[in-house]
């Protein structure tokens, strides 16, 4: 059934810009963006509040199948959703990886319960060239030239290299010397890549030395906000934080334009394992725009740079179809944001089935307090409709 929406009385950012208009979405399209006040279904007073494109999140474990104690694609989902998201793109390091056509369509039907829109990234091994070959409709494949959450790591430069040619795109987990090495593979491939978690001073001066002809760089919350000396059991994650100065380097990075986009890298665990255990990751996906906002409020990072690196840049990199901008004809994908809202991030208000955050105590100004997906509120002001699904992303 066709419905509409209408989110008046907001600030639009459209061009870099906040123009005061008013929104129409008719089914799960942006229809119009008017000075008008046209009839709807259902309307949205923002009261002055700012309405930015969907926000994605291009980097996230929702650990389905194998290791749903952690989390599902629909708690996953909903914690994504509290967090202003949109559309995430799930990893493949899961049990079994998903390394195969069927093991991509088993995560398709296992992704139906999400409430927010949704992508994957497929894996790579050092056997399944003729499945990347197949793979239809996927955001990338992924390498892993260190070892991390899952086995996939693979060294061999000349398998590294197959995969790369076999491939439109590769997100890559290569820490310090192999970030190098990487960089170097593909530029002889004449491949592009997107560089994940970028953690320090070093790899940032070898994207930068790079000239920007074939890496796109991810930097994530966790390096941004925390240093080594927050290390602990609970924050040990890959790669490992760094000192003060290279965190310092990351903002600078994300500032002036060498950094692409901020993934979360949402990789759950539960409190008990995490202690009990050698494991890697933090969880992150329903506190990466909160951080953020907080950052644009206290003078780190201009909005327009926020919604860069958060909502256009993933859409234009990995060429998810009518995504990432606000434009009569794209999809409605939207978060409204409150810049003047503080809260304080709480373990036992986050949605995520994991129950903790590395930001736990943190008192934030700027919240999202609508997540729209598809022309449909999925979260307002703290409370998430399950009943509304997402659907999967396509690529251009």
């Amino acid at each position: 059934m066709q419905m509409s929406l209408l989110i008046k009385n907001g600030r639009i950012f459209i061009g870099g810009k906040l123009l005061v208009k008013n929104i129409l979405t008719e089914d799960s399209i942006i229809s119009s963006i008017t000075s008008g006040i046209p009839q709807a279904d259902e309307i949205i007073n923002a009261g002055g509040k700012i309405v930015i494109p969907g926000v994605i999140d291009p980097h996230v474990h929702f650990r389905e199948p194998g290791m749903i104690q952690k989390e599902d694609f629909l708690s996953g989902s909903t914690a994504a959703a509290s967090g202003g998201v949109t559309c995430f793109l799930d990893m493949p390091n899961n049990r079994p990886p998903t390394l195969t056509k069927k093991d991509l369509e088993m995560k398709r039907v296992f992704a139906r319960k999400s409430v927010v829109n949704f992508g994957f990234h497929f894996g790579s091994s050092t056997g399944n060239i003729g499945e990347i070959r197949n793979a239809r409709c996927i955001a990338s494949v992924k390498i892993f030239m260190n070892a991390s959450t899952g086995n996939m790591l693979i060294e061999n430069e000349e398998t590294i290299r197959k995969i790369m040619e076999s491939s439109k795109m590769n997100t890559i987990h290569a820490e310090g010397k192999d970030a190098e090495r990487a960089i170097k593979i593909a530029r002889s491939a004449g491949k592009r890549f997107y560089l994940c978690h970028v953690s320090d001073a070093k790899e940032i001066e070898k994207v930068r030395e790079n000239e920007k002809r074939n890496v796109f760089a991810e930097v994530t919350p966790h390096h941004l906000f925390l240093t080594k000396k927050d290390q602990n059991r609970m924050v040990k994650m890959k790669p490992p934080l760094k000192g003060e100065n290279d965190r310092k380097a990351l903002w600078e990075a994300l500032r002036d334009g060498t950094i692409d986009t901020i993934g979360s890298d949402h990789a759950p665990h539960r409190p008990e394992e995490k202690m009990s255990s050698e494991l890697f990751g933090v969880p992150g996906v329903e506190t990466r725009l909160p951080l953020m906002l907080d950052a644009v409020n206290r003078g780190l990072l201009n909005l327009g740079r926020a919604v860069q690196t958060m909502c256009e840049n993933p859409a234009m990199i990995f060429k998810i179809k009518n995504k990432g901008f606000i434009k009569e004809g794209k999809d409605a994908d939207l978060t409204i944001i409150d810049m003047k809202l503080k809260k304080r991030v709480r373990n036992d208000s986050l949605l995520t089935k994991c129950g903790w955050s590395p930001f736990d105590g943190f008192e934030l100004k700027g919240w999202p307090t609508h997540t729209i997906v598809n022309g449909r509120v999925v979260y307002e002001n703290g409370s998430v409709a399950e009943k509304d699904k997402g659907t999967e992303v396509s690529y251009d």
